[in-house]
């Protein structure tokens, strides 16, 4: 018994490793097609093209990225193109939380595209380097400012607890407000589902550019 015992502890241990290391979002295997090959406009039905369009005057990645998935859905698209306009350009967040907190998704999921189009956004917006370089190392950040500390306390409570306490949602709500700590969960929570996108299609970097998370 006691040896069975020790035997499923250390496939606890060895499984909370697994958890705790994380895999990065892997690329195709070398020759193997795209799971989802590029999608491009003349290939979708008429009424999405308009929507396409709209995407490519605004995305880093053309059609590709979450947009070469989504774009399998074409309603479904449509629909979380709305969300993401708002989560991205009309937040009530300011755009370095916002950021933030995308960033925060991105290193959880360790999602390759997800951290390289949002890294640079981040730093351009104001979010100090040294935040994001301590988040992608995997250590609490130093020297946040109180909205940033807010920020990364909500998002990895939520991660690792599926709550918050009463004590952080108090402080959050000082700091930031009611409708600014409810716009920081919707980004955070749209965001794991564009991670879950990429990962469903293997989407990567352009071809080129390193992977964030070897």
């Amino acid at each position: 018994m006691q040896s069975f015992i020790i035997r499923c502890s250390k496939v606890v241990i060895i499984s909370l490793g697994l958890v705790s290391l994380g895999l990065a979002q892997s690329p195709p295997t070398s020759g193997e097609p795209k799971r989802f090959p590029q999608i491009t406009v003349d290939q979708l039905p008429a009424d999405a093209r308009p929507l396409a369009e709209e995407i490519m005057k605004i995305s880093s990645v053309g059609l590709g990225g979450p947009y070469n998935v989504m774009l399998r859905s074409p309603v479904f698209a449509d629909r979380m193109k709305r969300l993401l306009d708002y989560l991205r350009f009309n937040t009530s967040l300011p755009t370095r939380l916002n950021e933030f907190a995308i960033l925060i998704q991105g290193k959880v999921w360790r999602s390759q595209v997800e951290w390289y189009a949002h890294y640079p956004l981040a730093i351009k917006a104001g979010l100090p380097q040294q935040v994001a370089d301590n988040l992608k190392e995997g250590i609490r950040p130093k020297n946040m400012k109180p909205d940033e500390a807010v920020v990364y306390d909500v998002s990895m409570e939520m991660i690792n607890n599926h709550q918050i306490s009463d004590a952080l949602f108090q402080r959050s709500k000082a700091i930031l407000g009611e409708q600014q700590l409810v716009d920081l969960v919707a980004v955070s929570g749209t965001y794991v589902t564009v991670a879950m996108l990429l990962a469903l299609g293997q989407e990567m970097p352009p071809l080129g550019k390193p992977l964030p998370f070897p």
